[in-house]
């Protein structure tokens, strides 16, 4: 990277890690005190001032301090800049927030020129603090982290989540369960992708899958993940890129094996491998 871009894309991680956790904080102090409020059209997405809150606390500072930088945050949008790029969760896990679970995160990712420079996930309960800077090593809470060795998926915790429209495509998320369950250790859900994300990057799990996620669901976790050793890509095998309707997420020696589990349902129709 060139160094003049580098040392901008420096400053912007550590903002970014200041203002999380100053936003972690802030919805610690909310947890169990805020009304959802549903939005989408299937009635199963929530969002709540806690949500509002920690954004506008997010965007402020990085309005004040690199005004000319582009912002794609979940509650408020998408606005044009320069050569940067702020993609922001500002409470990823919105109906366990809602439900007192603390399995709920702050996401913010950084990119520079089209690229993935910054990632940071800060899981407030927890005191967690993932972060991946511009060409540096993935750590928590400073020391660093890799993803797992599993070899395979027979070998494997598996982590999922399912879209907000999954009333619609409910036998083919239970077909590829089935698929992930029959194959592997275990399977889990924690009802966040970017906290989904941070725990494939420290080896905690091993495999994810997801559907219908959003850049800002996973920007900060894609570069995680990769500065950890990880690899993601689509259903199909190919390289994943922020929008893509679909992700794979591994610790890389599971990869094939899970890309053949998620493949498309009607080339067999058997759970194996």
């Amino acid at each position: 990277m060139d160094p003049l871009l580098l040392a901008e894309s420096a400053r912007r991680h550590a903002l970014a890690v200041e203002v999380a956790r100053a936003a972690g904080a802030l919805l610690l102090s909310k947890l169990g005190r805020v009304a959802a409020e549903a939005k989408g059209d299937g009635g199963v997405e929530f969002v709540t001032e806690a949500d509002r809150a920690s954004e506008a606390l997010i965007l402020g500072h990085v309005r004040a301090a690199f005004p000319a930088d582009a912002i794609y945050a979940e509650e408020s949008g998408e606005s044009l800049g320069g050569r940067f790029r702020w993609i922001v969760d500002p409470l990823d896990g919105t109906t366990n927030f809602v439900h007192g679970n603390p399995l709920f995160v702050v996401s913010i990712g950084v990119e520079a020129d089209g690229e993935l420079v910054s990632g940071v996930i800060f899981h407030p309960w927890a005191d967690e603090l993932f972060e991946a800077p511009p060409a540096g090593d993935a750590t928590l809470n400073g020391a660093p982290i890799a993803v797992s060795t599993a070899p395979s998926a027979d070998k494997a915790l598996f982590v999922t989540g399912f879209p907000y429209y999954r009333r619609r495509v409910v036998d083919d998320l239970l077909v590829r369960v089935k698929r992930a369950i029959l194959t592997g250790h275990a399977l889990r859900r924690t009802g966040s992708a970017a906290l989904d994300l941070a725990w494939l990057a420290c080896g905690r799990v091993d495999a994810y899958w997801e559907e219908g996620l959003y850049p800002y669901d996973v920007a900060a976790g894609i570069h995680l993940l990769r500065a950890a050793g990880g690899r993601a890509s689509t259903y199909d095998g190919a390289p994943y890129r922020l929008g893509d309707a679909t992700l794979i997420a591994t610790n890389g020696h599971v990869h094939d094996d899970v890309v053949r589990l998620m493949r498309p349902l009607s080339a067999s129709k058997d759970c194996e491998l």
